[in-house]
């Protein structure tokens, strides 16, 4: 739009380009509408309320119901990775009767299943409090991981070479001292 409007007044021209006006009012509307949105932002607190409201009814999605409310990424992507047959649930018995269901990939060494147990551990103590710090080197220096009387000793061997499936048990059993 490159009309120009040109007024005569005593000899002298006077021009103005009307794409000049209409972008001095887009822009006035624009700052009008920036100020409106600025009035309108909710404060971080609703924000996490409006978020937090959304993932408890995801949470209630019958793939995603075993999970707890304060989920993590990386839960509801090993939930996934389960119902696609990409992971399995080891249940590793503790020796107060816990049960804890630690998911891992298809392809986990003992390791990884370690590794697991760590992470399930971190995130039930935040979740429920209790106790600040657990020193990982004591508890496998001091306990192993026995499956079927088989003792998995060996960090990089797979969990399928020692036989362990899906939903299979894993018992934390104490080491004996050597003298």
């Amino acid at each position: 739009m490159m009309e120009e409007l040109s007024q005569d007044t005593d000899g002298g021209g006077l021009s103005v380009k009307v794409e000049e006006v209409e972008n001095e009012n887009l822009t006035e509307m624009a700052a009008l509408d920036a100020d409106e949105e600025d009035e309108e932002a909710l404060p971080h607190s609703e924000i996490l309320d409006i978020f937090e409201e959304g993932l408890a009814q995801l949470v209630q999605d019958p793939l995603l119901c075993d999970l707890p409310i304060q989920v993590t990424l990386e839960e509801v992507n090993s939930q996934i990775a389960l119902e696609y047959g990409q992971a399995m649930t080891v249940r590793v018995l503790k020796a107060d009767g816990e049960i804890m269901p630690i998911v891992v990939v298809q392809n986990a060494t003992v390791l990884d299943l370690k590794k697991a147990i760590r992470r399930f551990m971190e995130l039930k103590q935040q979740r429920e409090g209790g106790v600040k710090h657990v020193s990982w080197r004591y508890v496998w220096r001091t306990y192993h991981l026995v499956f079927q009387g088989e003792k998995l000793e060996d960090d990089k061997m797979r969990l399928k070479d020692y036989g362990i499936r899906n939903r299979d048990e894993v018992t934390f059993m104490k080491r004996l001292r050597k003298k």
